[in-house]
């Protein structure tokens, strides 16, 4: 059975048209240089309109191609959390495209998030293949480096990201934030080629300590080259996205962790992309 969401005509809409004082204040945290474009962008996957979001630098004067990131949303789709991060990555000077997995004008609700997710934690070859198509929007960007691409993202999006080095996709490296650590199709011998960067909360309950030896065990029996797990003591599942609040629930926002993963990251980048 297709995991793919319904095309719809709804109107292209900005994540970004009205933050919260919280990801106000995170969008701040990166100086913007100026020159950045950022809004909506339409493209498809077999048929299913997606609408993901696109932030580019100012173009460089001598024509020289640029690094490029990936952002995978979590749950509850391409909302302004990940479309801030698209923009902070842009500030540093890469073309970033918060990717669409659940299709254009699907943007569940608390009540409807677990479920809309849950289609594809279900389907992973779907997942994958929607989560390529994302990437290759982003390759055939103008201006981008085909070989300098990296992947990143946010619970959902996170275990996304791991989805895609599982399958061996070509890119410079991946980052997971909270994501979930598990799959239904663990990497195969030689798989993973991509640096991982994993970051975990200490006191998360969606990524026990079981499921974080478990994935460590997987990538060694596949012989993934490279990879580091990072995890901040206190800090619960969402510890990455402002605003979050719910830890009878198992998920918060923690400014600690929040600052130390995107230094890690942007350390990572700077690596991955030398």
């Amino acid at each position: 059975m297709s995991t793919d969401s319904p095309t719809t005509d709804s109107p292209s809409t900005d994540p970004t048209a009205d933050l919260s004082p919280e990801l106000r204040e995170l969008l701040a945290t990166v100086p913007d240089p100026g020159g950045v474009e950022a809004g909506p962008v339409a493209y498809d996957d077999r048929g299913t309109a997606l609408e993901g979001y696109l932030a580019t630098p100012a173009r460089a004067s001598d024509g020289s191609l640029r690094p490029a990131v990936l952002v995978l949303h979590d749950w509850f789709g391409v909302v302004g959390h990940v479309a801030v991060r698209a923009q902070m990555l842009a500030r540093l000077g890469y073309t970033a495209l918060a990717g669409d997995v659940y299709g254009r004008g699907v943007r569940p609700g608390p009540e409807d998030a677990a479920a809309e997710a849950g289609r594809w934690y279900g389907d992973v070859p779907a997942f994958r293949a929607r989560l390529a198509a994302s990437l290759e929007r982003l390759r055939a960007e103008p201006g981008v480096d085909p070989e300098r691409i990296a992947v990143m993202g946010y619970c959902f999006g996170g275990s996304g990201a791991l989805e895609l080095a599982r399958s061996g996709a070509d890119v410079a490296g991946v980052a997971s934030f909270h994501g979930g650590l598990g799959t239904s199709l663990p990497a195969e011998e030689g798989a993973v080629t991509a640096p991982l960067l994993v970051m975990t909360g200490a006191a998360d309950p969606v990524v026990p300590d079981d499921d974080l030896v478990a994935f460590e065990d997987e990538l060694r029996a596949a012989g993934a080259p490279d990879w580091q797990v990072v995890s901040y003591s206190g800090a619960m599942h969402a510890f990455a996205v402002p605003g979050t609040d719910s830890p009878e629930h198992g998920a918060q926002f923690q400014a600690t962790a929040n600052r130390r993963s995107w230094q890690q990251l942007t350390t990572f980048l700077d690596e991955v992309f030398a």
